[in-house]
């Protein structure tokens, strides 16, 4: 007897097995079938949503901005399709999927569908309220004395006037968008919150960061550890700042105000030192430059600049982004650019979003042609974005000679720290007001908003002003949840830097690295970063192109005392 239970239980577990291995194989035929059925539905759509946002932002047009609405509207009510959920969830509880890559479509795909399973009547509203806010956002030009003024024209008058009157009358000018858009963006994130919760989240906020795969808790540890770093750092570059604008507009220190540090949010370092970046780029093609460069490194975005749109225009988006219409190539830069640092910077970083679309693996599934976090593509555009205050860089390019170069050397790095730890600051308001609103948006948002300004940023709130400024910042309304991925950025692109320095240029010069010409730089970040998409987690591929995953530690070592 006890010979035959021997014999007879390798045949039951080898028929007990043959069952479990079933179940998983039939629920990967299933997940494959739905993601060919997916892709063909969604490609077109998302082709027809996208083409009509690029055409919208260009023209400023109600007739395109409703057709970009409808086609908007049409894609995202793809996702609502509860069945397609039901199916998706099943398999993720009990798929047991064995296929790595093609489980990591189903976890996008799972968290795509579960983001749009609410009432389709409030996902209609939502979206029809974003396209009428960004249009709101778009068609709005500040008016000083009479004269309609843009972004750029405001942004002039911040940099390179002296008188205080007129600063305060450009800079209030601006803000006056958030009287016009503020009840709107207040409805706006309570209707998010609506769908949030609808779908088991504490708020918008929260269900955004997760369903990108981040955890709030460790966002906001981080940003705990960054305001230690740079604080003490900050307060004595803000110092400076301070000195140099209450000389420069015979003021004194006390009396400074948001209006004078050159920019209107003070996201953008005051030009403090003697390096004056914007004359370098006067005369100078900034289009040229910023192809040149990326073709160096073996990049060739000539097919890109061919698709793009980077002048001004009446009824423009005065702002500027990059996007990838179809998952396939199609990929477009839109700005409005003038031959200064600002735009240069621009350009570099724009462009360093379109290469990481370009050079995605086309032979990857359609759902995994995409970076592998919205961060990380930032961290690509910021690495090259910085190049356009290195000395070394613009040496290079031809811009300035090697005696020049050598000059400003020193103060070009002060303006980049500056920039760097100024930046850093403004990311800390965006970051602690958006998660403050979406927990409470009954609050007093003009008290939290300056009240987080002025802890985080050092200035000053006017006083006896009220105003909804913080509804002046277009992100705020139509990039929600978004603007911590800038800051996750920054220390991505310090940490690849650090990583690029070390092994293929092979030095220990980590601050003026160019990276002009040098096609082996471009091979390992289109091969380790761009190639992969969102193959693997997003600290996945950081620890697979690095060696290591996301660490603060080269932001601080490159630009923290």
């Amino acid at each position: 007897m006890k010979r035959s239970i021997r014999v007879l239980l390798p045949l039951f577990l080898m028929t007990v097995l043959a069952g479990c291995n079933q179940k998983p194989k039939n629920m990967e035929n299933e997940l494959r079938d739905f993601i060919k059925n997916y892709e063909a539905d969604v490609a077109p759509m998302m082709v027809d949503a996208f083409s009509s946002y690029w055409t919208a932002s260009i023209t400023g047009a109600d007739e395109d901005y409703a057709k970009y609405g409808e086609a908007n509207l049409k894609l995202t009510k793809y996702f609502t399709n509860k069945e397609y959920y039901q199916l998706l969830k099943k398999i993720k509880e009990e798929g047991n999927i064995q296929d790595t890559l093609l489980n990591r479509q189903l976890v996008m795909l799972y968290n795509s569908f579960l983001s749009n399973q609410v009432d389709s009547v409030l996902l209609e509203k939502r979206i029809n309220m974003e396209m009428e806010v960004e249009k709101k956002y778009s068609n709005f030009r500040a008016t000083v004395n009479g004269k309609q003024l843009t972004d750029n024209d405001i942004e002039d008058i911040l940099k390179t006037s002296v008188d205080s009157k007129e600063l305060q009358s450009a800079w209030e000018a601006h803000k006056a968008i958030g009287t016009v858009v503020e009840k709107d963006v207040i409805e706006l994130v309570k209707l998010r919150n609506e769908i949030a919760k609808q779908l088991g989240f504490d708020n918008y906020h929260s269900m955004s960061l997760l369903l990108s795969e981040q955890n709030p808790e460790e966002i906001s540890a981080l940003f705990d550890e960054l305001d230690e770093l740079t604080r003490e750092s900050f307060a004595g570059l803000k110092d400076e700042i301070d000195t140099y604008l209450s000389n420069r507009l015979n003021i004194t220190k006390d009396q400074l105000m948001p209006w004078h540090y050159q920019n209107r949010f003070f996201q953008e370092a005051p030009a403090i030192y003697s390096v004056e970046l914007d004359k370098y780029y006067a005369d100078k093609s900034i289009e040229k430059l910023t192809a040149d460069y990326y073709t160096s490194i073996g990049m060739d975005i000539s097919d890109i600049m061919g698709r793009s749109d980077l002048y001004e225009k009446p009824g423009k988006n005065q702002h500027a982004y990059c996007i990838d219409i179809d998952n396939s190539g199609d990929v477009r830069v839109l700005c409005n650019i003038k031959p200064n640092y600002n735009w240069m910077n621009t350009m570099m970083h724009e462009f360093g979003h379109a290469v990481y679309d370009k050079y995605i693996d086309r032979d990857l599934p359609f759902t995994l042609r995409n970076p592998a976090h919205t961060f990380t593509t930032e961290a690509i555009a910021m690495i090259f974005g910085r190049m356009a205050a290195n000395p070394y860089w613009m040496n290079d390019l031809g811009i300035i000679s090697a005696e020049e170069r050598d000059k400003i050397a020193m103060d070009a790095y002060k303006v980049l720290r500056l920039e760097q730890l100024t930046f850093s600051r403004w990311a800390q308001v965006m970051y602690r007001f958006e998660k403050a609103m979406y927990e409470n948006p009954d609050q007093d948002l003009n008290k939290l908003w300056w009240d987080i300004v002025e802890k985080y940023q050092m200035i000053k709130k006017p006083e006896g002003r009220n105003q909804p400024d913080w509804a002046s910042k277009i992100h705020i309304a139509t990039f929600p949840c978004y603007y911590h991925n800038y800051l996750l950025g920054e220390l991505l692109a310090s940490q690849l830097n650090h990583y690029i320095t070390a092994n293929i240029i092979k030095s220990d010069e980590f601050m003026n690295q160019s990276f002009y010409n040098n096609k082996q730089v471009g091979d390992y970040l289109i091969k380790n970063v761009f190639e992969p998409g969102s193959h693997y987690e997003w600290n996945d591929m950081i620890q697979r192109a690095t060696g290591e995953k996301l660490t603060a530690r080269y932001y601080a070592d490159q630009f923290i005392d």
